[in-house]
């Protein structure tokens, strides 16, 4: 008790703050999301996404030598087709947009580790994650082709598929998929929980993937909903997920908390667009210190539990932690 226990006489002192210090994020923690289009020389920004850019197959290899020189570890590709259809064709096309970008990313830098979201709202006509019939997303329909996409991404010489759909089963399909294809080594990392949240926004600007009517609430999860992830993930992993993920993270830290102490795998989060969003806005009208803002986010989302972390403050991290 005060005033023999004064908590502050390890604050005085900076080394000794830094030497006790309970949470340390790493540049190896870091994971960026890239935005990839057909074309050349493209680089074309998104405009609620500040320092984000729609990128063409060149441009993105570019990018990728930028990314691993400032010591990130991986990237995950979103792709953005020419073309949409009812059946979305374009997400398991083996001469898609995300198949060509994994080669010329692999081919610029082998070890960059490529990681690929596999959904199908990007490819759809209609802009939902499945196969849709008089208004429903039919759930095991949508799964070969999840599977299919999957197993085209790998091919091409990704290193770890993302799925990110929530469709029932989805784990399974492509695992056993990539398994009797002979890619029985290959991990899996499954958008275990993701909720229906608002703070989609800018991406599905970005991916032009906004759904033309209704919403995804049959699959992503009840933002008010806690036990229903430890299910959720539960079912992840006896599928054969390798990695768990819970997305968004921010309005979730305590969903990533729970996941954590729940099951002995990693964990990452996804520090979604519409929090990036937030924090450049705020910079931008100087009403918030950008990079003190950042690392304070990034370190919640460690410190709740984290070993990942999905951003696109990526790049900015890694110079700051690499000071």
């Amino acid at each position: 008790m005060f005033p023999v226990a004064r908590p502050r006489r390890l604050r005085y002192n900076p080394v000794l703050r830094e030497m006790v210090r309970e949470t340390a994020l790493s540049v190896a923690d870091l994971i960026y999301p890239l935005f990839v289009t057909f074309g050349a020389n493209i680089k074309k920004p998104i405009e609620s996404m500040p320092g984000c850019f729609n990128e063409s197959i060149d441009v993105i290899a570019q990018s990728a030598r930028e990314i691993h020189a400032l010591g990130i570890p991986a990237v995950i590709l979103f792709g953005l087709p020419l073309h949409k259809d009812e059946k979305a064709s374009g997400a398991y096309d083996p001469d898609g947009v995300v198949q060509r970008a994994v080669k010329e990313i692999k081919n610029a830098v082998p070890e960059l580790l490529v990681i690929t979201d596999v959904c199908l709202c990007e490819y759809t006509s209609h802009g939902h994650c499945g196969i849709l019939q008089n208004g429903q997303i039919l759930n095991d329909p949508t799964l070969e082709l999840l599977a299919q996409t999957a197993v085209s991404h790998v091919r091409a010489g990704a290193d770890m598929p993302a799925p990110s759909d929530m469709m029932d089963g989805r784990v399974m399909a492509i695992r056993r998929a990539l398994d009797s294809e002979g890619f029985s080594s290959i991990p899996i990392m499954s958008y275990a929980v993701k909720y229906a949240s608002a703070f989609y926004g800018p991406f599905r600007e970005a991916v032009a993937s906004a759904p033309a009517s209704g919403d995804r609430k049959s699959h992503q999860m009840d933002p008010a909903n806690r036990r229903e992830a430890i299910k959720e993930a539960a079912f992840d992993i006896e599928e054969g997920a390798d990695i768990l993920m819970v997305k968004p993270a921010l309005s979730y830290l305590d969903i990533i908390s729970d996941v954590k102490h729940a099951f002995n795998c990693p964990v990452a989060a996804y520090n979604v667009s519409g929090e990036y969003a937030m924090v450049a806005a705020g910079a931008s009208r100087g009403w918030i210190d950008y990079e003190k803002v950042m690392m304070e986010i990034l370190i919640s989302i460690k410190r709740a539990g984290a070993d990942l972390i999905l951003t696109y403050h990526a790049k900015d991290a890694a110079k700051i932690l690499n000071r």
